[in-house]
């Protein structure tokens, strides 16, 4: 099978520990695109704004998932695909009772939201400067929302509000649930995800998924992976994630170029 396209998750993938692409990437990517005319896709939890200046680094002028899935952009930052929460979930997530040391985040399609700000931000988004706004979430009437974010380092308090969440009448039908990070907790409107997005995508330009490479190391990335033609998960990847994918090959870290050693083997040294 000759793959026509290659989709990458930015962090812990794409990215190293130190939230770059390393310059052996960068031109390992640039030249599948430009010697193989490969079509480059990245797929990420990020916002639009914050993801599209690592397209930008790589030459890359193509499709652009965001949001896990509830975005999606053309080469020229066009929206092709939107799927927004309806109010009656905004209004129910926003009036859960939240314990003090979880973040609250919201992307709506303008920007990222949250009460209150918090110093690992900065080298989160370094390479972007995307920056969020902060808000007093009882008066937040935006109606744009994309998808809520929760982040703790207390790993069990998260998956005490994943059950909570699960458990809720209201939201337990009509929210996607999953997680970028064991730290993070990200919901969507339902029957939304990286994978979904991915097809309808690959459907308006004309390739299939069984045409299609992709790399990702979360539980955001699984059914993006399981769809594909070759799904590879990274050594560094979600144990959780490997647990779930149990036959989808696992390459080398993100520290180690595993994504870069890879296409580069397959596209650059047959």
């Amino acid at each position: 099978m000759k793959y026509k396209v290659v989709v990458s998750d930015l962090d812990g993938t794409l990215l190293n520990s130190k939230h770059e692409i390393s310059d052996y990437t960068k031109e390992t990517i640039k030249e599948i695109i430009e010697k193989k005319g490969i079509k480059f896709i990245i797929a990420t939890g990020r916002h639009f704004i914050d993801a599209s200046c690592f397209m930008k680094q790589l030459g890359s002028e193509s499709y652009l998932i965001s949001s896990n899935g509830t975005n999606a952009h053309n080469e020229k930052g066009e929206i092709l695909i939107e799927h927004l929460m309806d109010e009656k979930i905004i209004k129910e997530l926003l009036n859960l009772k939240i314990e003090e040391d979880i973040s609250v985040n919201i992307y709506t399609n303008d920007g990222w939201y949250v009460e209150k700000y918090l110093p690992e931000f900065e080298e989160y988004h370094k390479e972007s400067g995307f920056a969020p706004n902060v808000v007093d979430f009882k008066t937040f009437d935006k109606k744009d929302v994309l998808k809520f974010c929760f982040i703790s380092d207390n790993v069990k308090k998260i998956e005490k509000l994943e059950r909570k969440i699960r458990e809720n009448p209201i939201l337990k039908e009509e929210v996607t649930i999953t997680a970028s990070l064991d730290i993070c907790l990200e919901i969507m409107r339902k029957n939304v995800s990286k994978g979904k997005t991915l097809k309808e995508i690959l459907d308006k330009g004309g390739f299939k998924l069984s045409e299609t490479i992709a790399f990702g190391d979360g539980l955001n990335d699984e059914e993006m992976l399981s769809v594909v033609g070759k799904g590879l998960i990274m050594g560094n990847g979600s144990e959780k994630l490997k647990k779930a994918l149990p036959n989808n090959e696992i390459i080398l870290t993100t520290d180690e170029d595993g994504e870069a050693k890879y296409l580069r083997k397959i596209f650059l040294e047959e």
